[in-house]
């Protein structure tokens, strides 16, 4: 499996990986591809952040970091991580995010939150927001809005996760 930035001859075949990743997922609401597809117009997009995963070379799975702003800090949403179903359960989707995480904090951000399973993330280490006092502009139960301190440093952080506008939130 190769994990690399994503590029421009790459969008098609994103929109394609992320729309049949979502199309039978539990929480969704259909528009995920084109949420990558607003996000990478927008100054919270970070093309170091947008990664694909290929196998024979076919993108199977695809992951997106973005700016969002907490408290007065710059940090970093996990929002979509996608991985096609026939390949779901293989690692895949934990690969696109330990590669993520690595480059998010060499690129110096503290952390990432994301909005999702309160029974896959935390196995990459995410915990519930809460315990760090940040909190959704939404209503979500607190088990499924989860952080991840990236640096392993104490670093204070508190307050209502500002998504950019594009999330539509």
């Amino acid at each position: 499996m190769l994990i690399r930035q994503e590029n421009s001859t790459d969008y098609n075949k994103v929109y394609d990986v992320v729309k049949k990743a979502f199309e039978s997922a539990e929480h969704s609401d259909g528009n995920e591809q084109d949420l990558v597809v607003a996000l990478r117009n927008s100054t919270a997009f970070i093309p170091e952040l947008a990664l694909v995963a290929e196998i024979n070379n076919q993108i199977v799975g695809h992951l997106m970091f973005t700016k969002i702003q907490i408290g007065s800090n710059i940090e970093l949403a996990l929002a979509p991580l996608s991985v096609l179903p026939e390949y779901q359960r293989q690692g895949i989707g934990t690969a696109l995010m330990a590669e993520g995480h690595k480059i998010a904090k060499e690129k110096g951000f503290n952390y990432s939150v994301v909005l999702g399973s309160e029974f896959y993330y935390p196995k990459v280490g995410y915990v519930p927001a809460e315990k760090f006092g940040i909190k959704a502009p939404f209503d979500v139960p607190t088990e499924n809005l989860m952080v991840l301190n990236l640096q392993g440093k104490d670093i204070q952080i508190s307050g209502t996760v500002e998504y950019p506008k594009k999330f539509g939130i």
